[in-house]
Formats: C-alpha cells, sequence, structure tokens
C-alpha cells in the first residue's frame, strides 16, 4: 500500500527593532520591517499554494487506492529459494521478503531483532518445513499469531539414515518443485480470495516453466554413463535428486545442522572417493571449502569448478539468482562433470 507524505514548510520571521531617538533610523526600521512583512505574507501564501497542491495530489491518489479496494500483502519466507517460489505467484499483489540472507545456511541461522519484526509485520510465514528451520521455534515464540505455512507438505520425505529426521532438501529434485507452488497458490487464495484469478493465472504460466525444466533435466542428466552417477559433497543434499534420476548421493554429513567435518567423517568420504572414483567432487556456494579440499588432496579426485547451489539462489550477477536458473546451473554442472 502506498504511503505518501506530505512535507509542510512553515516559515516564521520574527522581527525585532531596536529603537533610539533619531528619526532616520527610525524610518529606516519601518522601511526594513515593512519588506520583511511583506517578504513573509509572500512567503505564507506561496505555503498555502503548495500545501493545498500536496493535500490535492495525496488525495488524488488516496483515492484511486480506495477506488481499487486492494492492499499489498508483506509476505515473508525463511530463506531465498521459497521466497522466489512466492514471488512468482503474488505477483504484483504484494512483497516477499525472506530471513536467511544469500550467502548463509538456512538449517542453524540466528535470527536478529529485525528478523522477529519482519515476521511480525507479515501476513503469513511460508517455511519449507521437513525440520530444515530449526530455529523457527524461537522465531515463533517472538512473533505472535502470524501463520506459518510449510511449503514442503505432501512430499514423500527422504529419511536420514541413523537418525529419526527426514532431509529437508526437496527443492533440489526440480520434479517436486511444484508441490511448493501448489501449497503457495492454494494458501494465498484463502488469504486473498480477490487476488485468486491472478494468482493462478501465474501459477499456471510458472509452473510450465518449471514442466520445462523437471523435461530438460530428465533429457540432460541421461548424458551421464551408470557408472558415474554418484554425486559427492560436503552436505549431502541431493538426495531428493538422486531419487527422483538415478544417482547416487554422499557427503560428509548428511545435512548441515549435523555438521561436525570429524577426521572420522572425512576419512570415510576419501575412502569412497578412492573405491569409486568419480570424476569429480562437487563444492556447495554455503559451506567452507577446507572439508572437501581435504577429500580431495587425500584421494587424488580433483574438485569441479563450478559451484553447486543448494540452500539459496546465486548473488547477484551470478546467472543463478532464480530457482530456475539455480537448477539449470546445478544440472548442468553435475552432468558436464561426470559425463567426462
Amino acid at each position: 500500500m502506498k504511503k505518501w507524505f506530505v512535507l509542510m514548510s512553515v516559515s516564521t520571521v520574527f522581527l525585532a527593532g531596536c529603537g533610539n531617538n533619531e528619526a532616520g533610523e527610525e524610518e529606516q526600521n519601518a522601511g526594513q520591517n515593512t519588506n520583511a512583512e511583506t517578504a513573509a505574507n509572500n512567503e505564507a501564501t506561496d505555503t498555502e499554494q503548495n500545501n493545498e497542491e500536496n493535500e490535492e495530489i495525496n488525495t488524488v491518489d488516496n483515492s484511486e487506492e480506495e477506488a481499487n479496494g486492494e492492499e499489498e500483502l508483506l509476505i515473508t519466507t525463511s530463506f531465498s529459494i521459497m521466497a522466489d517460489f512466492a514471488e512468482n505467484i503474488l505477483g504484483d499483489r504484494g512483497t516477499v521478503e525472506y530471513i536467511v540472507p544469500i550467502g548463509e545456511e538456512p538449517h542453524e541461522y540466528e535470527p536478529v531483532p529485525s528478523d522477529f519484526q519482519r515476521v511480525s509485520d507479515s501476513e503469513v510465514f511460508y517455511v519449507n518445513g521437513l525440520d530444515l528451520e530449526e530455529w523457527l521455534q524461537g522465531l515463533i515464540d517472538n512473533t505472535g499469531d502470524v501463520p506459518i505455512v510449510e511449503l514442503s507438505e505432501g512430499i514423500d520425505p527422504v529419511a536420514l539414515e541413523g537418525d529419526d529426521g527426514n532431509d529437508p532438501h526437496a527443492w533440489l529434485a526440480p520434479g517436486l518443485a511444484p508441490v511448493y507452488v501448489e501449497n503457495l497458490v492454494e494458501d494465498l487464495v484463502e488469504r486473498d480470495p480477490e487476488g485468486e484469478e491472478e494468482y493462478r493465472e501465474n501459477a499456471e504460466q510458472y509452473l510450465e516453466e518449471l514442466d520445462e525444466l523437471e523435461n530438460w533435466t530428465q533429457e540432460k542428466v541421461e548424458e551421464v554413463p551408470e557408472e558415474n552417477r554418484i554425486i559427492v559433497l560436503t552436505e549431502d543434499a541431493f538426495k531428493y535428486f538422486g531419487r527422483e534420476y538415478g544417482f547416487e548421493t554422499d557427503g560428509i554429513w548428511s545435512i548441515n545442522s549435523h555438521e561436525e567435518g570429524t577426521p572420522a567423517q572425512i576419512n570415510r568420504i576419501i575412502d569412497l572417493a578412492r573405491e569409486e572414483q568419480p570424476p569429480y567432487l562437487f563444492l556447495e556456494s554455503t559451506i567452507d571449502p577446507r572439508y572437501m579440499e581435504s577429500v580431495s588432496e587425500n584421494s587424488d579426485v580433483n574438485i569441479y569448478d563450478e559451484l553447486i547451489y543448494t540452500d539459496a539462489v546465486g548473488e547477484e550477477g551470478s546467472g543463478a539468482e532464480t530457482y530456475i536458473e539455480m537448477m539449470e546451473h546445478n544440472v548442468e554442472t553435475i552432468v558436464g562433470a561426470l559425463s567426462q
């Protein structure tokens, strides 16, 4: 909703006269007072005219807004990938913000005071779910009654080995992205029925783009020989991708919230790399590279020179600023590395 500010400019001229017994000086002072009063009157007139013009502009814009009967929705998401999904559906009917900055991972993010305020001011808070946002409870306790919606609802989860939880990285399989979109549409329509037509039109167009991404991904991965279909990263984030497209995946640790990088973990991946001899190892955009560099040095398997995007879209200028661009980059990188 647009906010207009009327800028009031008031100038007051205070006149002080110092009298003396000489008539010439009194006449001079009188003349100066008269000039000052004239200037003050002129300035006051200009100020009134400016105020009237500003008020007229403000009235016109407010009346247009009232005629439309619409207020922009403010939506907050947990991290940039969820924000990109939301922006594609929300369109011009509101603003989307996200909590975890690009370049930081969303597993163990520590909210700052401005995050609490941002969520409190929002119509709804969209999160991935599947136990990704482990910091969520602390945020909930400090943000009142803002609804929290898990966009991964309905996805068949991949269980973490030796753990009670599930892997949260379902968005890394393009074939599962429509689930996020469909959950967004249904929630937005319920929240803002007047925007239903626009939301569904936006979703239809975006789902077509996601379908093209899925079809392209299926064709692209066929370029990778069966014996090379292993993706080794620092965080084993591509389990859903592996399940959907027939790849084995592994990592030094399962998810970043379990990050340890112990000698035992690193040595296990060194042994795996020596045994499997994948064409390349991979590095993520949000994780310290030293762990995988140690694996590479001790296994004689090189790290591919393109980063993988997992927990955030790319920085501006990276060519991976949206979910679709990010996944196109990831698929190109995986196929380019493993088809050699």
